[in-house]
C-alpha cells in the first residue's frame, strides 16, 4: 500500500495575493504554527517530498531534519504561474479588472491572466510529477508539501473530474488530506 499525505503551505508573508511560481514569499510566523499544528499527532513517514517554493520547502526541510527523514524537492510540484497577476491581491484585481477576474473562475481553461501558465500545461506537469512520486515511493508513506493549486489538480485528476472543476476544492492554509493506493481498492481519498 502507498500513502501520500498532502500538506498545503501555511500563511505566507505579504498578505492575501496571487503567489504562483513567480512569487516566492517565506512563511509568516502564523504560517509556521499552522503547519506544525496540522501535523500534530501525525507521523510514520518514510520520506518528505516538497515543492521548491520557499513557503513549502523551508517547512519541509525543517520537518525532514527534525525527524531524520530523506527530503526530495520536485520542481514540477510548484504552483501555477499567474502571469501579470503575480503578487497582486484578488481584491485589487476584482476591483480593477472585474470581468477578467470573474472569467478566470467561470472558465479557468480559456480565461487565464496574461502570461499565466495554461491550465492544461499546469495540470499535466503536476499530475506527471504526482505519478513519478507514486512510482518512486511505491509501498511507502510520504508527506508531500505543496500548494492549493497543485493539490487541487492532483485531487481532481485522481477523482477523474473535468479539468475545469479544480477550483471547486477549497483548501485553507495548512490543509491536510491523504491519498492511499492499494491493489484491491485503487486510489482512495482519506479526509
Amino acid at each position: 500500500m502507498t500513502r501520500i499525505d498532502f500538506l498545503r503551505h501555511g500563511e505566507p508573508e505579504g498578505g492575501n495575493r496571487y503567489r504562483g511560481s513567480g512569487t516566492d514569499d517565506p512563511l509568516s510566523a502564523a504560517g509556521w504554527q499552522q503547519m506544525w499544528a496540522a501535523l500534530e499527532g501525525k507521523a510514520g513517514w518514510d520520506a518528505v517530498v516538497s515543492s521548491p517554493m520557499l513557503r513549502c520547502r523551508a517547512f519541509a526541510e525543517a520537518l525532514a531534519g527534525s525527524r531524520s527523514l530523506p527530503l526530495e524537492i520536485i520542481h514540477d510540484l510548484r504552483e501555477a504561474g499567474y502571469g501579470v497577476w503575480e503578487g497582486r491581491a484578488p481584491a485589487e484585481i476584482s476591483a480593477t479588472e472585474p470581468e477578467a477576474y470573474r472569467a478566470l473562475y467561470s472558465d479557468p481553461l480559456h480565461c487565464r491572466p496574461q502570461g499565466a501558465e495554461p491550465l492544461k500545461t499546469f495540470t499535466s506537469r503536476v499530475t506527471q510529477a504526482w505519478w513519478q512520486v507514486m512510482e518512486k515511493y511505491a509501498g511507502q508513506h510520504v508527506l508531500l508539501v505543496s500548494h492549493a493549486g497543485t493539490m487541487r489538480a492532483i485531487l481532481n485528476h485522481v477523482l477523474d473530474a473535468p479539468i475545469t472543476s479544480q477550483q471547486r476544492f477549497s483548501l485553507s492554509y495548512a490543509a491536510f488530506f491523504s491519498l492511499q493506493q492499494d491493489m484491491q481498492k485503487g486510489i482512495q481519498v482519506l479526509l
